[in-house]
């Protein structure tokens, strides 16, 4: 009965754990509709999800609209004017440099998972690079260096930012989606079978971190 019942559980429980998140997503974005979209003000009844559908509207009509030159030119004086607001401007400008890293097509954010050393030589774990880094820093760093995002298990959105030597890294052969399954579950969801040969297999790095 124990093993029928666990059997059980682990049907159920991802289900549950899925419905339930969506249940959510679904609730806050309705919530966040004015009073006279509801559709209890113009039908009289409740429409679950509706948030949602304006939401993803909302975002792609606004895509839509910036992609020409004339919506691009907008977008730079909206910028520019809340760049202006005091306080303001700090946290709007780190978050848009942020999110322009990460969502653009060009970007090399968080686009190759890696496998490192860390916190000590001998002991390895995923991360993910970030890019190379710059500023001032970049001139106290003699070498080959890149960034790197090492995440934390089953909670990847905190974690440890490193700068380490290109040498002492090795670029896997899996996606980032399945890098990220491989840190949430703990190293359960093993990812699949490697597309193609490892080119660098697993060495002593030729600089110690």
């Amino acid at each position: 009965m124990k093993k029928y019942f666990i059997t059980g559980l682990l049907i159920w429980i991802p289900l549950g754990i899925t419905l339930w998140v969506i249940n959510l997503v679904v609730t806050a974005l309705d919530s966040l509709l004015p009073a006279v979209l509801e559709p209890r003000t113009w039908l009289g009844v409740d429409i679950p999800g509706l948030g949602v559908v304006i939401a993803v509207a909302v975002v792609f009509l606004t895509g839509l609209l910036t992609a020409n030159m004339i919506g691009q030119r907008l977008v730079a004086v909206w910028d520019a004017t809340l760049a202006r607001i005091p306080i303001f401007k700090s946290i709007y400008v780190s978050v848009k440099q942020v999110s322009d890293t990460l969502f653009s097509s060009s970007g090399q954010a968080f686009r190759k998972a890696l496998l490192v050393q860390y916190p000590r030589n001998g002991s390895w774990t995923i991360a993910f690079q970030t890019g190379t880094p710059g500023g001032d820093v970049a001139n106290h760093l003699h070498g080959d260096y890149v960034s790197v995002y090492v995440p934390t298990t089953p909670n990847p959105t905190s974690g440890f930012f490193l700068m380490m030597p290109r040498a002492d890294v090795i670029e896997l052969d899996m996606t980032v989606d399945e890098a990220l399954k491989y840190v949430i579950s703990m190293g359960v969801a093993t990812p699949s079978a490697p597309r193609r040969a490892s080119s660098s297999p697993i060495a002593e790095p030729a600089h110690r971190v």
